[in-house]
């Protein structure tokens, strides 16, 4: 077989709901009847199942006569090395693409949706069928690429963590977030339910929950009809992050100045920890993707020095 690149071509694939039950129950018998006893359908577990995989099976047949293909599951993802020419295609949801464009440098990466009838996907222009005919063109750079501006938090410790939609900074409970935030030279001690930091690309996710939930009780409160939302959808490339508090608590200890803000390359936000444990960082809305914020711990938030690369 004569391929057309030596360039590796990596799948990136995740597990099904069906493979997380297995894991949890240890047989697929043991799921379904913990399922079925529950009210609901098994079968659509194994339909999702069955055409996610079968779709990993094409892409992997499509791709092996145009490069040397690899396939990665998105749990390897954080310690996998990525050569400089490496192709990545992610099959999945737009979680599996965010996660897996923020441990990339400079290579490419093409969103494919396994199952269009099930998901819609904002990161996921293409279907498996397409990949035959768009690898050739990304291997000639010939597709157009869409970049994507990335947070970086960077604590004191050393440590460094990369976010495509945004960072949550605070307790990985329910009880409240101590810290001490600075913006340019403003500086106070908060306690809240913690702070989101967001990119254009993830503004329409939990930053527009966020707005709409602040809108909704000062439209109540007040009477009126004050619009927070954004007149449109931010660019993915924009040159800033937002920054939103969560629920701050105003106490004589605590105040509620710092709330909601722009963060760019010259003004960064930083957040001193003053939690003794349970102080985390975590990205993309994953929870075991996260690094620990506890007393002493200081991040420095701003954007990242790279950008994620989409093929569209």
């Amino acid at each position: 077989m004569e391929r057309q690149t030596e360039n590796k071509i990596i799948i990136v694939k995740r597990r099904t709901r069906l493979e997380d039950l297995v894991t949890r129950f240890n047989t697929i018998s043991q799921a379904k009847f913990y399922i079925e006893h529950m009210g609901s359908d098994f079968s659509d577990y194994i339909a999702e199942d069955e055409r996610y995989k079968k779709s990993i099976s094409d892409a992997n047949s499509q791709l092996e006569s145009l490069g040397r293909v690899q396939i990665v599951d998105r749990e390897f993802v954080p310690n996998f090395i990525f050569g400089k020419n490496d192709i990545v295609v992610a099959i999945g949801q737009d979680g599996l693409v965010a996660n897996t464009l923020k441990y990339l440098s400079d290579q490419l990466l093409i969103g494919v949706n396994p199952d269009p009838d099930r998901w819609d996907g904002v990161l996921l222009p293409f279907q498996v069928n397409d990949l035959r005919l768009i690898i050739p063109d990304v291997m000639k750079r010939t597709r157009p690429v869409k970049e994507v501006t990335m947070a970086k938090a960077v604590l004191n410790d050393g440590q460094t963590l990369y976010a495509v939609n945004d960072l949550f900074i605070g307790q990985k409970t329910h009880v409240s977030s101590r810290y001490q935030i600075s913006l340019g030279e403003k500086h106070e001690y908060q306690s809240s339910s913690g702070i989101i930091v967001s990119t254009g690309l993830g503004s329409t996710g939990w930053l527009k929950s966020v707005l709409s939930g602040a809108q909704g009780i000062v439209n109540n409160i007040s009477n009126s009809k004050i619009k927070v939302q954004p007149k449109k959808s931010m660019s993915w490339d924009i040159n800033h992050l937002y920054f939103s508090v969560r629920e701050p608590f105003p106490s004589v200890t605590s105040k509620t100045d710092i709330v909601f803000g722009k963060v760019t390359q010259d003004k960064p936000l930083k957040v001193l920890s003053q939690m003794p444990e349970n102080g985390v960082i975590f990205s993309d809305g994953i929870e075991s993707d996260f690094v620990q914020f506890n007393s002493g711990i200081e991040a420095t938030i701003t954007l990242a020095e790279k950008k994620g690369r989409l093929v569209v």
